[in-house]
């Protein structure tokens, strides 16, 4: 990074000292933002939901779970933790993130090699469809599927078939952010969830670098975590109303929330 501007605000008699900081990797880069948060409504979740995937469409939020033997996908109203709809995953699977695409919901399994197309009105299963590498969360913009294998990189992925167009390397000021989970696309952005962190990062999907954070810190306990697994995973945006939610796994509680950004 230059430090040009540092070097023209100093004193002649620091510029030899400025420069040899500049040389060896002063003027440190601007800390990326962090965003506080404002809970708007708190909403019931199922304690029992190992959430892995979360999005809202058809006015009602859609939910994928994980587990082998509990992993599932279902409908909900915000008020209500009653399946309004529901598709069982294979006992043996352990189920991971969604999407909807047309008339399919798309889900992923983590490392059975699998996915699933499921019916959009029914939530009946479609086909099974091979997917290479391990699966986490997705998000879908303009006919594309981003997709979290829990590296520092999202893979871009068409719809249709599932094949491999690309891929996005995530930073923090040039640094690798690992553990990409949940996925959600809000106004430009893409929001993931940083596995077993209390944080969000917001991404720009143009050069993959984090905007800012959004830190929740203080949630995971208000609901009613138990173990170290009982994480923040869960990110839903309803674009008509700007309304943003989160929750993670096994909460007992689903939150709208407000970020605070300075």
């Amino acid at each position: 990074m230059s430090c040009i501007p540092c070097l023209r605000r100093a004193p002649l008699t620091a510029l030899v000292g400025l420069l040899a900081v500049s040389l060896t990797g002063g003027c440190a880069a601007k800390a990326t933002p962090t965003c506080g948060y404002e809970v708007v409504k708190t909403y019931p979740h199922d304690p029992a939901a190992f959430t892995e995937g979360l999005f809202f469409a058809d006015g009602v939020l859609y939910e994928s779970t994980g587990q082998k033997g509990a992993s599932r996908i279902y409908t909900r109203t915000l008020e209500s933790t009653a399946p309004i709809l529901e598709g069982k995953v294979d006992p043996t699977f352990f189920g991971e993130g969604s999407v909807a695409w047309g008339d399919q919901v798309i889900s992923l399994t983590w490392r059975d090699g699998l996915g699933y197309r499921w019916d959009r009105k029914t939530l009946k299963p479609l086909a099974l469809f091979p997917v290479a590498g391990e699966g986490w969360g997705m998000t879908i913009h303009n006919g594309t599927i981003y997709q979290s294998d829990g590296s520092d990189h999202l893979i871009l992925r068409d719809p249709k078939d599932f094949s491999r167009t690309g891929a996005i390397a995530v930073t923090d000021q040039g640094k690798p952010v690992e553990m990409l989970n949940e996925l959600e696309w809000i106004d430009g952005e893409i929001w993931a969830n940083v596995w077993m962190s209390e944080r969000i990062a917001r991404i720009d999907p143009a050069t993959g670098a984090v905007k800012s954070w959004v830190d929740l810190a203080g949630l995971a306990a208000k609901s009613g975590a138990r173990t170290g697994d009982d994480v923040l995973n869960g990110i839903a945006y309803d674009a008509e109303t700007k309304r943003v939610f989160v929750t993670g796994k096994n909460w007992n509680s689903l939150y709208q929330i407000k970020a605070k950004c300075p």
